[in-house]
């Protein structure tokens, strides 16, 4: 076996490159699951990109610290599938969580597979050496898969709690300690033999050579680091829009944002009601809120109420899809007009502050968590 040393320097940018991952990845998610599908998937792929990539480019800065007494390099081609594994691995999780409604059993899957999917792209990427061959131990194997999965199992959990900064936050130093142990861990448990007949599946190359690379993922995985970073933190608030009290914090209410004016669309959803005598018919962006009233229902639209001769079953089958959501059996909302959101255990409320005629819906248990992924909560 080989003697073999690691650079501290290189150690440390490698946690640094983890956990900048993980925050990056985490973040972009945050509220995609209220996006339309085509944005949510491409915020998906953008995180996916982060948290993979990030994976591989922790492992590489490492690798570049593994300091052996005879030159090595690595199969490009092993190296490369190394890397498209990782990102793939981390989408199918973000997958999990951001499409379908999320449970908790959702979330503690899509944990484990990255938690999987770390060592596995470990493993593939040592397996690329040339010159130089690892050698495992059977425990070192077994305690990194195990690591890997607690870590990232906890790191979703926490991060998927909430969508709060602090959860993020917290998950990312799951993330980050996840694929930083999982990378030190197994090389604890490795050893390094000189490979007398390397057979590459495509050309070699140098340290040098992956430094380049690896300098360009980092680089370009710190600017969206420091982008994501910018407009992390609560936002500031409108002129004329008074502060909160030093109550707010202590009070279990979610205040959202003032409700979004109506999207124009070319062929807007509207829904009858009869008046004076007549069918009259109203935008659906304008309708805050329908109840059931026995077969039938009633529009809230500001101040106002309209019966409605559709019933609540019919209702929900064509109001526009992603827009509005059933939050209880007799409800259905429209989250363009929602004003703010409080949890009850494991019940809810939705807040309309802009309709007086409603005021606050309802959310039932079994309605909780498509409410909550919705409102982007």
């Amino acid at each position: 076996m080989l003697d073999y040393t690691h650079d501290g320097l290189l150690v440390a940018a490698s946690l640094a490159v983890a956990l900048m991952a993980g925050f990056t990845g985490l973040s972009l998610t945050r509220g995609a699951s209220a996006l339309p599908t085509g944005q949510r998937k491409l915020v998906v792929s953008m995180s996916a990109i982060a948290l993979g990539g990030g994976i591989w480019s922790m492992h590489f800065v490492a690798m570049l610290g593994l300091q052996l007494p005879i030159q090595f390099y690595y199969d490009s081609l092993i190296t490369l599938i190394s890397a498209l594994v990782a990102i793939l691995i981390a989408g199918l999780a973000l997958l999990v969580v951001h499409f379908g409604r999320r449970t908790r059993n959702r979330v503690v899957l899509a944990g484990l597979i990255v938690g999987l999917g770390i060592p596995v792209m470990h493993f593939i990427g040592m397996s690329g050496m040339q010159i130089c061959r690892p050698v495992y131990s059977f425990g070192g194997i077994a305690i990194a898969l195990a690591v890997s999965a607690t870590l990232s199992v906890g790191a979703f959990l926490i991060a998927y709690d909430k969508r709060a900064p602090r959860n993020i936050v917290l998950g990312t130093l799951g993330f980050g300690l996840a694929v930083f142990a999982v990378h030190f861990t197994a090389m604890a448990g490795t050893g390094f033999v000189v490979q007398d007949d390397p057979a590459g599946a495509g050309p070699l190359i140098s340290n040098e050579v992956l430094a380049f690379g690896v300098t360009l993922s980092v680089f370009v995985l710190s600017g969206a680091f420091l982008l994501t970073g910018v407009t992390f933190g609560p936002q500031p608030q409108a002129a004329g829009v008074p502060a909160a009290g030093p109550l707010a914090a202590e009070t279990p209410l979610v205040q959202l944002s003032e409700p979004a004016p109506p999207r124009p669309s070319p062929l807007r959803t509207t829904i009858p009601y009869e008046k004076d005598g007549r069918t009259q018919f109203v935008a659906a962006d304008a309708v805050a809120a329908i109840r059931a009233e026995g077969h039938y229902t009633l529009l809230y639209v500001g101040r106002d109420k309209f019966f409605c001769p559709w019933s609540i079953t019919e209702a929900e089958s064509r109001v526009p899809n992603g827009e509005f959501v059933r939050t209880h059996r007799s409800y259905l909302v429209n989250r363009q007009h929602v004003s703010g959101f409080e949890r009850k255990k494991d019940t809810g409320i939705c807040f309309f502050d802009a309709v007086p005629a409603l005021g606050k819906v309802p959310v039932s248990r079994a309605r909780l968590a498509d409410v909550r992924e919705v409102l982007g909560l």
